[in-house]
């Protein structure tokens, strides 16, 4: 067995499961952090990635870019490609996919970790390249931001960036196990979190 030599997994270990989903999920995300030495490469059929919630202080709002792939508002996020710091990995994603710079990390459970969650992603096309059909071993993080940053589109990946009142980021996602499983999960979740 490979063993990971990163606090990642011993945080996700200590993570306590929000729902039935996050607990399968979490087991399947260890596993592969066991057993995958190439699990925080693109090249393993399930690969490490990354989210960000990003929410107003508020927490009315949060911020969705349009993702160019997937044809639906969605959610920032990316690959590790090889960076064991997905927290580092999710604000970094945050700025280029959408300009906001200074985003404030909220403290929410071990290493972090506001959410986990296995996605799958379907074969598609990507810069003119086939990517086949793979699985995303996502961490989330739950980041505050000012609505008033200025925003930009990343047009390789997202053709629009905008805040949306919570219920119309459910709305707006055009990928139903998204938007009731993982969107209204994050949006339930908020209530037990202390943003100060």
């Amino acid at each position: 067995m490979y063993n990971t030599p990163m606090p990642l997994i011993d945080d996700i270990r200590a993570y306590r499961p929000f729902n039935q989903q996050e607990a399968f999920d979490r087991e399947v995300i260890i596993r592969q952090l066991e057993a995958d030495p190439l699990v925080f490469q693109r090249d393993s059929l399930a690969h490490m990635t990354c989210s960000i919630w990003t929410v107003d202080p508020a927490a009315t709002k949060t911020l969705m870019v349009f993702h160019n792939t997937y044809g639906s508002w969605s959610w920032i996020g990316g690959h590790a490609d090889g960076e064991r710091d997905l927290e580092r990995v999710a604000l970094r994603e945050l700025e280029e996919e959408t300009g906001v710079a200074g985003a404030r990390i909220v403290p929410s459970g071990p290493g972090n970790i506001f959410s986990i969650e296995v996605l799958t992603v379907d074969g598609h096309e990507k810069r003119g390249r086939y990517v086949g059909s793979h699985l995303h071993l996502n961490v989330t993080y739950l980041a505050v931001a000012s609505p008033d940053s200025p925003l930009r589109v990343k047009p390789d990946e997202n053709s629009g960036v905008r805040w949306m009142d919570l219920d119309e980021a459910l709305a707006a996602s055009t990928e139903p196990w998204i938007a009731t499983r993982v969107y209204r999960k994050l949006i339930d979740k908020l209530a037990d979190i202390d943003l100060e």
